[in-house]
This record gives C-alpha cells, sequence and structure tokens, in this order.
C-alpha cells in the first residue's frame, strides 16, 4: 500500500491490521471504522483592529463505549477534520491501554495562536466553546489541552460552559490551572509517563537509562518535560529542536541553562553552549532514544532507514507511518508507541477529572506515584501482547486497547 499522508486513513491502517492479527469481530471492526459522530462550527471573531474574522472548529467523539468522550484541543494552522478524526480515533486506543473508562475525542481550531493577541486568544476560545458546548459536560465530553493550547484557555473554556449552566463546573475540562480545579502534575504527566514508559523498554531491553543519549525533537510542554526528566534519570540529551532550529552537543545539553534560554528567546535555537544543526538531521542522529514530541507524520519511508535510534518513544501523535514502521522493525528499532508512550497526559486528566468530581485533591507525589503505577503496568501488559503474538509494540499497544473497546462494544451491545 502506498504511503499516505492522511493521517485518518493511516489510523484505519493501523485499526486493519490490528484486526486482522486478532480475528476482531467484523461488526466491531465496522463500528471503529468510522467516528461516532463529528460537528463542524464555522464562527466569527471580532478581531482587535475591529474587523470580523470567521474561523472553523471541529469536535469529533470516535468511540464513547467505555465512559466519556475525553480528548484535548489543539489551535493550529494545518489542522483539518481528518487530522481530528485520527487523533480521536488514537484517543480511543490511549484511554483503553491505559484502562481508564474514557471513550476517544478530539478537537480543533484552524488559527495561529501566536498571531493572535490575548483578547482575541480569549474571544475565539470562549465562541468555539459556545459553539460546540452542545457535546460538552462532565460525563459526557470532557477536553483538555493540546498542540497550541494551555491551562489559560482551559480556564476560559470551563468559564464559559460555567456561564452557560449557571453554576461552576471545574469537571468540563482538565489541564486547568490549579486554582480552579486543576491537579498537581498534570502539566509534566505527559512528559514524565514518555520518560516512564522509555526507562521500561531500555530494561526490558537489557539495557539502562542512566548513561543513554537522547535526542527530542520539539521542545514544547511534552519534549521540555521529558528532556529535563531525562537528563534527572541520568541520561544524556545531545539534541533537541523547535519549530525555528535544532541544537546538538554531543557531550550533553545543560537543561536548566537551556530552559532558561528557552524562556527568554521562546526558542533553543541560537543556545550558545550547542551547535546549530538541521531539524531533519536530529532524527537522524546516532543515539540511543529518539523522541518524536512535534507533530505527526515525522517518520517516513523518506527517512526511516536512516534512523539510527535504538528507541523511538513517541511523545507526539502519529509521528510514524505504517510503512515506516515496517522498515523500523526490520531494522531492529524499537519503536514504543503513542498511544502508550503520551498517555501519561490523558492518564493524570484522568486524575484530574476524578478530583474535581469528588472535591478532593491529592499530592502531587500521589499523582506521580499513581501515574508511575499505571505507565508501568501499561507497559507490561502491551510488551506481554505484543511477545505472545509474536509482534512490535505498536501491534501490541493496538491488541490490548482494541480488545478492551471490543469487549465493551460486545458487552453493551448495538441499540436498539
Amino acid at each position: 500500500m502506498a504511503e499516505t499522508a492522511n493521517p485518518f486513513e493511516m489510523a484505519r491502517q493501523q485499526l486493519a491490521a490490528v484486526a486482522d492479527k486478532i480475528d476482531l469481530d467484523a461488526n466491531v471492526h465496522e463500528v471503529l471504522r468510522h467516528p461516532k459522530r463529528e460537528l463542524t462550527v464555522n464562527f466569527p471573531v471580532s478581531m482587535d483592529d475591529g474587523s470580523v474574522k470567521t474561523f472553523t472548529g471541529y469536535r469529533v467523539h470516535h468511540n464513547v463505549t467505555r465512559g466519556p468522550a475525553k480528548g484535548g484541543i489543539r489551535y493550529h494552522p494545518d489542522t483539518d477534520l481528518d487530522e481530528v478524526r485520527a487523533l480521536a480515533f488514537w484517543m480511543t486506543v490511549k484511554c483503553a491501554v491505559v484502562n481508564i473508562p474514557y471513550g476517544g475525542a478530539k478537537g480543533g481550531v484552524v488559527c495561529d495562536p501566536t498571531a493572535l493577541s490575548p483578547a482575541e486568544l480569549e474571544d475565539l476560545t470562549r465562541r468555539y466553546t459556545t459553539e460546540i458546548a452542545i457535546l460538552l459536560g462532565p460525563d459526557r465530553d470532557i477536553p483538555a489541552p493540546d498542540v497550541g493550547t494551555n491551562g489559560q484557555i482551559m480556564a476560559w473554556l470551563m468559564d464559559t460552559y460555567s456561564m452557560s449552566v449557571g453554576h461552576t463546573v471545574p469537571a468540563v475540562v482538565t489541564g486547568k490551572p490549579i486554582a480552579i480545579g486543576g491537579s498537581e502534575g498534570r502539566i509534566e504527566a505527559t512528559g514524565r509517563g514518555v520518560v516512564t514508559v522509555a526507562r521500561e523498554a531500555l530494561r526490558a531491553a537489557g539495557c539502562q537509562l542512566p548513561g543513554a543519549t537522547v535526542a527530542v525533537q520539539g521542545f514544547g510542554n511534552v519534549g521540555s518535560t521529558a528532556a529535563m526528566l531525562f537528563c534527572r534519570a541520568g541520561a544524556k540529551v545531545v539534541a533537541v529542536s523547535d519549530v525555528r532550529g535544532a541544537i546538538h552537543n554531543a557531550n550533553g545539553l545543560d537543561l536548566v541553562k537551556l530552559s532558561a534560554y528557552n524562556k527568554a528567546h521562546k526558542t533553543v535555537v541560537g543556545f550558545s553552549e550547542a551547535e546549530p544543526i538541521a531539524p531533519d538531521d536530529l532524527l537522524t542522529l546516532s543515539c540511543d532514544v529518539l523522541v518524536p514530541a512535534a507533530l505527526g507524520n515525522q517518520i517516513t519511508t523518506k527517512n526511516a532507514d536512516r534512523i539510527r535510534a535504538h528507541f523511538v518513544i513517541e511523545g507526539a501523535n502519529g509521528p510514524t507511518t505504517p510503512q515506516a514502521d515496517d522498515i523500523l522493525r526490520d531494522n531492529g528499532v524499537v519503536v514504543v508507541p503513542d498511544v502508550l508512550a503520551n498517555a501519561g497526559g490523558v492518564t493524570v486528566s484522568y486524575f484530574e477529572w476524578v478530583q474535581d468530581l469528588q472535591r478532593f485533591f491529592w499530592s502531587e507525589a500521589e499523582v506521580n506515584s499513581k501515574l508511575e503505577q499505571i505507565m508501568t503496568r501499561a507497559f507490561g501488559q502491551v510488551q506481554a501482547a505484543a511477545r505472545r503474538h509474536g509482534c512490535d509494540l505498536r501491534t501490541g499497544a493496538y491488541i490490548v486497547g482494541i480488545h478492551r473497546v471490543a469487549e465493551a462494544i460486545l458487552a453493551r451491545g448495538i441499540y436498539p
């Protein structure tokens, strides 16, 4: 099959491959091939200069058999319906892999948040929230941050929804500031999960994290947190990149200094204790661990045979195409897939939701301990499935996740 950059077709290819592997019930396969519901909204926003601009947004529920819809909202100029469909599907699988009681959803607005003023960003968020509010609710659909969004945007979303129902509803969204019901440890959760499963993957191969060399593509919330935690675990982070470029230091980057530089300059480019490299070259560096933590479709047939990392830990969603997966597997590269590797974020989102519903909050140490338990258990279950079926970890993760979703669909039956 020809390589495709369409993320939803890529997701369907992944589903089909696992369906064949586990002899998935044909009716369940048919259900999972299609999102349950899709909402497209076009809404006006008053800009600072007095003009009105129309933006397009999406919210997709892939499957809600196992619980309320859960998934982030991204603000990005290149987002489209097929991307959101794919991301919603991956959320369905991801929640099942770590065995938390959610279904999969995703949202997006076609915009460049960096080109909007704070007032424009707030107005866009509040109007988008109003447009998709017919889907939202703490027992129906619980959004979270994703690419281009953050805790402040989630706070505006929560406030807008709360105003519409007449009372404060913290549990309608996760990834909020702690002051309004957010959870300790949520900001670092995805990056922490990445490092946890990287450690487990290395251990399973008879290796260890201390002393391992790491390259991280993307220095946003996930990549920067993962890089810092890799460093604290004794690994040597030799390269990082962001949207403006990439840097490399074979002796290891000082993550404390680099984080301070990035905070001051809004980029890693120009950091004095590293050399600039081409962003594409970061992916093919000789290293132990490669963490693609930017956007999808980064490892393809064009560069997969030049990947020299021993382990690829997918911090981003959909960074590796199915055809590239085949090449990496043939070359002996261990890929820990996105539906496992970056599930730390949705896991602590689940913790946040539970805390909001109970109005009872946990310490950061409790959150991190529970996250460690869930991620370690999930890796062990995925590894066991991969060994049992003689397949790679991505297929193993899909076997675990799709089996749980299929079991729920068959137990509930098809209404009416």
